[in-house]
Formats: structure tokens, sequence, C-alpha cells
């Protein structure tokens, strides 16, 4: 699967499981850990959780199984490394903390939003 594929699967994922702020962040060139992050934003840690299930359960329908997850157990951020496209789901708190869009120096306006702004599941 096509890596453009692969991030087009999963943010259709996290619109169908309601995940909100979502961004994608092309970061080839800057890291050689992958080419997309896929970061999105959950109302709950029980949100967070199944919004991340959800992402690795279509990936592996889709052939592409994750090669690695972390923080599914406590929800409020977890992660889904599917290779070419590593997917964050926070809750808000949290994402706001770590404002990952800025630690990989991303200006936000033009990092390419999918979704509703913060706080408007």
């Amino acid at each position: 699967m096509q890596v453009e594929a692969l991030r087009d699967l999963v943010v259709t994922t996290l619109e169908d499981t309601k995940a909100f702020d979502i961004i994608t962040l092309d970061v080839r060139g800057k890291t050689s850990i992958t080419d997309y992050f896929v970061i999105a934003s959950g109302t709950s840690d029980r949100h967070v959780k199944s919004t991340a299930e959800a992402v690795a359960f279509q990936a592996k329908q889709a052939g592409q199984a994750p090669i690695g997850t972390e923080g599914l157990q406590e929800g409020e951020w977890a992660l889904i490394d599917l290779n070419g496209v590593v997917v964050h789901v926070m809750q808000s708190k949290v994402r706001d903390f770590y404002q990952l869009e800025r630690l990989w120096n991303v200006d936000p306006q033009a990092a390419e939003k999918i979704s509703k702004e913060r706080g408007s599941p």
C-alpha cells in the first residue's frame, strides 16, 4: 500500500470515530523514522483508546499491520506506528502540553488541517 493511501485510510478512520483537530505532518526530509505524522484529539481516555484501536484494526485489514503501539492502556496519548505513517491520538490537554506540531517546527497554519477546531468534537 502506498504511504499516501495509508495516510488517507488513517484520516478516514479518525473521522469515522469522531476524532477531531486532525492534522497531517509531512516529515519526509526531517526524519528517517516515518514519512507522515497524523495527529488527532480525542475527548476522553476511552475515546482515545477506541480510536487508536480502530486505526490499528483498519490498517491491519488493509494489509498494513502496525509494527508497534503505545499508550493503549492509559488512553491519554496513544501511538500507532504503521511504518510510513505514525499516528498520535491524544486528549486535548496532553496535546496542548506536548505541542508536537511545534516540536517538528511546523507552522500550525501550514500543516494540513483535516477537521474541526480543537474542542469541537
